[in-house]
């Protein structure tokens, strides 16, 4: 939250188990004027369709991010549904996994901005 205010962006943060929370979270960032979606989805990650739908239907950018290299981890964990849809993964770093994420916001909407 610190960073993005130095950025002078607004982060919102959400955490669920519930897999529809998350979708309507996802559909909802659109009409709530949302720039990106940095998501961990966990273990929706390798098998949440309705996820990935939502993702695809919406035009707004979303980073996968995880704590843990899932490439490294057990064979199941190695493939993302959501892969296919969002802007890019990145994974492996802890909770800098997210800082990074956000840095690549930031850079992003730096451009857009023609800084």
């Amino acid at each position: 939250e610190q960073r993005a205010s130095e950025a002078g962006l607004q982060a919102d943060f959400l955490q669920s188990n519930h897999e529809g929370v998350l979708i309507d979270a996802i559909q909802q960032s659109v009409t709530q004027g949302y720039a990106f979606i940095i998501l961990n989805a966990a273990a929706f990650t390798h098998y949440s369709i309705a996820i990935r739908d939502a993702i695809a239907a919406i035009a707004v950018p979303v980073i996968e991010v995880h704590l843990s290299n899932i490439h490294t981890r057990e064979e199941f964990r190695h493939h993302s549904v959501i892969s296919p849809v969002v802007l890019g993964q990145i994974c492996g770093f802890g909770t800098d996994s997210y800082m990074a994420a956000l840095e690549v916001v930031i850079r992003r909407l730096d451009r857009e901005a023609g800084v």
